[in-house]
């Protein structure tokens, strides 16, 4: 049984769904988004609520009703509020900037790395190190939060590079040197 797909999404008042046959639509003050459901489960909008319900009680029914729901619910929050990635840059000279909606990173290679924001993501830079990826697909934003944090991963001898902000580096020890070696 999916608990979460049996709890109904609550709609704001400024946002309004909109259901057609397999597709659903989501319009916000920041923006609007289309998400297309599988068969296996029915969408309905009733009384300012949207309420997700599985057609059989099979496995695969039961683990797409919870992800409708999810995927559903974080439609209504995105174009509502938005969502926001927060990057660090750690490492002496890092630094990134934006131009447009070009992001540049300078982060220890022989040329600097240019990121191009895909529509509907917006990137921020304060002081030169903390990046925040922010829009109103919260996937969109998760995919290009890690394509920043992939140019360069955080190291764990010294801890350098892209991180996201509040992660955990695990530190190893440096290589020991042998007291008394001839």
């Amino acid at each position: 049984m999916s608990r979460v797909g049996n709890v109904p999404i609550i709609i704001p008042s400024q946002v309004s769904v909109e259901v057609d046959g397999q597709k659903i639509l989501v319009k916000g003050s920041l923006g609007q988004l289309m998400m297309e459901f599988l068969p296996q489960v029915t969408v309905t909008v009733e009384d300012n609520q949207v309420v997700i319900k599985r057609k059989r009680e099979d496995r695969v029914s039961k683990s797409l009703h919870g992800l409708t729901r999810s995927l559903l619910a974080n439609m209504v929050i995105g174009v509502e509020k938005g969502w926001e990635k927060k990057l660090e840059l750690i490492g002496v000279g890092f630094r990134a900037q934006t131009a447009g909606d070009k992001l540049t990173l300078a982060v220890g290679y022989s040329h600097p790395v240019e990121i191009q924001a895909p529509p509907g993501i917006k990137f921020d830079v304060a002081d030169n190190t903390k990046i925040t990826v922010s829009g109103i697909d919260k996937a969109l934003v998760g995919q290009v939060a890690a394509s920043i944090r992939k140019v360069r991963p955080p190291e764990p001898y010294q801890g350098k590079g892209i991180r996201y902000s509040g992660e955990y580096v695990r530190r190893k020890a440096g290589k020991a040197s042998k007291v008394g070696a001839k």
